[in-house]
């Protein structure tokens, strides 16, 4: 099953780089092989849902443990396979 994820990260810490908390879960998700869309806004992700979901339980503890205070994440299912 195909999964899409998005989620945000916060606080937001306006213009220039991006917060430790934002490029850690960014990070995290490449580590695992999967290539994410990395935005000011957010993050989104496409993948199978055997590799994504063990990948979004490593954002959650490392963005958290990198400052962020909240997170938000969206997660819809695709059962067709691409």
């Amino acid at each position: 099953m195909i999964l899409h994820a998005e989620f945000t990260t916060e606080p937001f810490e306006g213009e220039g780089e991006p917060p430790e908390h934002a490029a850690v879960a960014r990070d995290c998700l490449t580590e695992a092989g999967l290539e994410p869309d990395f935005g000011p806004l957010g993050t989104a992700i496409t993948a199978e849902r055997e590799a994504l979901l063990p990948a979004l339980a490593e954002v959650l503890d490392r963005a958290l443990d990198a400052g962020a205070t909240r997170i938000t994440l969206q997660v819809t299912a695709d059962d067709r396979r691409s």
